[in-house]
């Protein structure tokens, strides 16, 4: 049976740890031309994101191969499936098990006492969204905390568009400090829909981890910040430890 280490490392190629500096989002770690923050985050969220932490693992650059994986495991059946929604699990497990420390102290937190996933984007997809088996059955540092707390509304809202309506919670959260999974962070309006949800029903801290940034190369300067970043992908390293590990920033 192989390890986490040996699944996670079958895409350690296609990997790019995001960092911090000049040309990044400081809220998403989006590529901007000079920008603290990309227009996405600056303009497309509420004055005030409820999400206090926001640790993506990786980029995923359009029509490569981790924006295929991201998009296959959801969409296709069978064997090509299962085993990439094993690889996506070793990663996000291998990430937490190193670096959900990282994401709780910039959250302010503790720790994590509950974990939970975004709903789907799609609510008819949402009931056996594979993400949530990932988080709640592959993983091992979150399956134990994992709970189903947030479920689509009969709101509509545009793809991409923040809603403070999308989503309620489950449950009174009285407080306590959560962690989102999502699978893929394009303008971060789903996320933070979720986030502004569990907010209204009372919770502490909230951060999310992504597995993916989604990106597009051919978008003004981002072929030339991607082909910057710095390679091998570092697992002792995330986008929120970076700095305070001493590590000299990726941008050329």
């Amino acid at each position: 049976m192989p390890t986490v280490g040996e699944l996670s490392a079958l895409y350690e190629n296609v990997l790019l740890g995001p960092r911090r500096g000049p040309d990044v989002c400081s809220t998403c770690f989006n590529f901007t031309a000079g920008y603290e923050r990309c227009y996405a985050c600056a303009y497309g969220q509420p004055d005030q994101p409820a999400l206090d932490a926001l640790a993506p693992i990786s980029y995923s650059v359009a029509h490569e191969q981790l924006h295929h994986a991201l998009a296959s495991y959801k969409r296709l059946d069978g064997d090509v499936a299962r085993n990439l929604r094993t690889i996506l699990a070793a990663i996000l497990w291998r990430f937490l098990k190193d670096h959900e420390r990282c994401v709780a102290r910039a959250a302010n937190a503790e720790r994590f006492e509950i974990v939970t996933t975004v709903p789907s984007g799609d609510r008819h997809r949402d009931d056996d969204h594979p993400l949530r088996t990932i988080a709640g059955e592959l993983v091992g540092p979150t399956r134990e905390r994992y709970r189903r707390v947030l479920r689509r509304t009969e709101a509509e809202a545009p793809q991409r568009t923040f809603s403070p309506t999308r989503f309620e919670a489950t449950t009174n959260l009285d407080g306590q400090a959560i962690l989102l999974i999502d699978d893929t962070w394009t303008t971060g309006a789903t996320a933070q829909s979720a986030a502004a949800a569990l907010k209204r029903a009372g919770a502490g801290p909230t951060a999310a981890v992504v597995i993916g940034r989604h990106l597009n190369r051919d978008w003004h300067e981002n072929d030339r910040h991607i082909r910057a970043v710095a390679r091998p992908f570092d697992w002792g390293v995330c986008a929120l430890c970076a700095e305070t590990a001493g590590r000299t920033l990726h941008r050329g």
